[in-house]
């Protein structure tokens, strides 16, 4: 396949063109010199046709969903009139919407950008948005007369190998905790497999221009200390609620709490005073292989890595957290979804929700993602392969099952959707009621 760099310019200098169902993560965080090397961070773009056209915008690529939306907006024109119909050849997005994402792949100190063309009737690897119109499901704080999280709906003697997550709904007391301290008390919970104190991911930064210029990404046997950003997980169904305004120069994120004067502050105190808060709901996971599954959400904005956990034993079900795009996390202007990653049946937490090593299919070399997000009044939902990061099939099924606008199931290392089968992926909306995830040997 051929590829061909096609320029745009837009119209006017003081207007930015609009990202409502594009997020790409970004790794360009320092880590410390005990870290072996930089993390290679791939993107990949669904281009249609025959042709692989890379759109750019002074320097940045831009996904085809993307070029034609500026187009229809007027905010973007094509350089010399070099259109090449992208915008005729692209998919419904009523039917489905294209995901891209940045995942990670082998230790390397190079950048690597590929592109794919899928079957029309596929969505891309990927990220999301928004919620249902008539959902049957309450939110966590609506369902909760307490302070506690929302419960499994399956009891197992086996329990998750986190813990924390009392005091979810309480408010957090912003300065009085030494940075020593992990606030399981107030929602969070302890990931003590990371070797972190606890923490989902912690970020020593430098401020200079109103933004973030550097980034060491701590790694195990650290904990949180003066002038870092201390990120956290949430129960299931719960997502963090802090990140500073000010944000990487070059399109790093950075998210949790921040140790100032040996004590913890919140960052966002605008968005809530509770360290979490629910997301759209509607949407879960339930366990129906013979082993303990784990799903793991990337802690977003921060680190980025794959630390976020849902354990499962067998017969459990569990809340996937979905971020509502009007009032999350903004990326440069554009709004945000979550990226779970799979892990094989078999893998708990502790071994999967970390990096993982190339081979291993755990961690950010899982062989499935999820993508899950909701925006406009419509939630999103994928199942799709981590490619390029690995080829490696998923050694059991899922199925998207609910009241959705299609079909979505992964079966054999095949996406199957209402339209046919492929190696990609297939994405779903969910029309009203619980959407399910349904994994099985």
């Amino acid at each position: 396949m051929r590829s061909i760099s096609i320029a745009l310019t837009a119209v006017a200098a003081t207007t930015a063109l609009a990202q409502p169902h594009v997020h790409k993560h970004r790794r360009f965080h320092e880590h410390h010199e005990h870290n072996l090397a930089e993390r290679d961070v791939t993107k990949t773009a669904w281009t249609p046709g025959p042709t692989a056209y890379v759109y750019m915008l002074n320097g940045k690529e831009l996904t085809a969903e993307e070029v034609c939306e500026g187009l229809e907006d007027h905010e973007l024109q094509f350089v010399d009139g070099q259109d090449p119909g992208v915008c005729s050849k692209t998919a419904s997005s009523s039917e489905w919407e294209e995901w891209t994402s940045t995942t990670s792949a082998a230790p390397s100190s190079s950048t690597t950008t590929t592109s794919s063309a899928p079957a029309v009737s596929s969505a891309s690897a990927a990220e999301f948005y928004p919620t249902p119109s008539s959902p049957a499901w309450s939110s966590p704080s609506e369902s909760s007369t307490s302070s506690a999280p929302p419960q499994s709906s399956s009891g197992s003697s086996s329990g998750p190998s986190y813990g924390g997550g009392s005091g979810v709904n309480s408010a957090f007391p912003d300065g009085e905790l030494d940075c020593g301290t992990f606030p399981s008390q107030y929602g969070a919970i302890s990931l003590s497999y990371l070797g972190l104190g606890g923490w989902s991911g912690l970020q020593a930064v430098t401020i200079a221009g109103g933004f973030v210029n550097h980034i060491v990404t701590g790694v195990s046997g650290e904990t949180c200390t003066e002038g870092m950003m201390c990120s956290y997980a949430c129960p299931p169904g719960y997502q963090k609620s802090q990140w500073p305004s000010t944000q990487g120069s070059t399109g790093q994120s950075v998210g949790g709490l921040q140790c100032t004067g040996g004590k913890l502050h919140l960052t966002n105190p605008g968005l809530s005073s509770n360290l979490c808060i629910p997301g759209v709901g509607g949407v879960q996971a339930t366990n129906d292989a013979g082993s303990v599954v784990s799903i793991c959400r990337t802690d977003y904005p921060g680190t980025e890595s794959e630390t976020i956990p849902v354990e499962l034993q067998p017969g459990e079900t569990e809340q996937l957290t979905v971020p509502d795009a009007g009032s999350y996390y903004q990326w440069q202007g554009a709004s945000t979804s979550a990226q779970y990653y799979l892990n094989p049946i078999g893998t708990p937490a502790s071994v999967g929700c970390q990096w993982g090593s190339p081979g291993g299919n755990v961690g950010n070399y899982a062989p499935i993602n999820f993508g899950v997000g909701a925006k406009g009044g419509v939630t999103w939902l994928s199942i799709f392969q981590n490619a390029p990061t690995t080829s490696a099939s998923y050694q059991g099924t899922v199925e998207l099952k609910g009241n959705l606008s299609g079909t979505c199931k992964y079966s054999n290392g095949q996406y199957c959707g209402a339209t046919g089968c492929n190696s990609q992926g297939c994405t779903v909306s969910v029309i009203s009621g619980t959407a399910t995830y349904e994994i099985s040997n």
